[in-house]
């Protein structure tokens, strides 16, 4: 086996840097994590998904392969943490605007009973639906109140064995 290969570029200067720069770049996480809050990282919506996506690749580039540099890096991780906040916050602001700018969550199943149309328009699949039915525990359809595809992908299953039904108040912004 050929070791050059391996460590071809290592140095203790290139070993050093890597080590601060990383340092560095993780403390800035830190802090701008502190300054915008906890939900930059959420996945409430398909912005705060891509944010998150976004940070993390170029967290990743400048302190695996140093392109961006890690003070680029640093500077564009900050922009994506501002211009997510300022998207939360014209969201929070303007119902206008959140709903030109956030997808709506759509209902895949009602009261344990497929929903076809929707089911075809989000191009979900009876099996994958099956999949997220067993991960909430679901034994029988009817247990199956509501089932929701979320802006951010994910599936809620609200099920119960009990004959109610789902509050309006967690339907309200749901596509029917």
């Amino acid at each position: 086996m050929n070791w050059e290969y391996f460590t071809k570029d290592l140095s203790w200067d290139s070993l050093a840097s890597v080590l601060i720069g990383t340092l560095l770049l993780y403390g800035a996480l830190i802090l701008y994590t502190r300054f915008f809050g906890l939900k930059s990282f959420s996945k409430m919506t398909g912005f705060d998904f891509i944010t998150t996506i976004a940070i993390g690749n170029l967290f990743a580039m400048s302190i695996g392969t140093g392109n961006p540099k890690l003070v680029v890096g640093g500077v564009l991780i900050g922009l994506l943490y501002f211009m997510n906040y300022l998207i939360s916050l014209l969201q929070f602001k303007s119902n206008a605007a959140q709903s030109v700018l956030d997808n709506s969550p759509i209902l895949l199943m009602r009261n344990g009973a497929f929903l076809e149309e929707n089911l075809k328009r989000c191009k979900v699949t009876k099996d994958e639906l099956r999949g997220k039915l067993r991960e909430a525990n679901v034994i029988r359809l009817e247990q199956a109140k509501a089932v929701i595809l979320e802006t951010t992908g994910d599936v809620s299953v609200l099920h119960t064995d009990q004959e109610m039904d789902v509050e309006s108040f967690l339907l309200e912004d749901v596509i029917t």
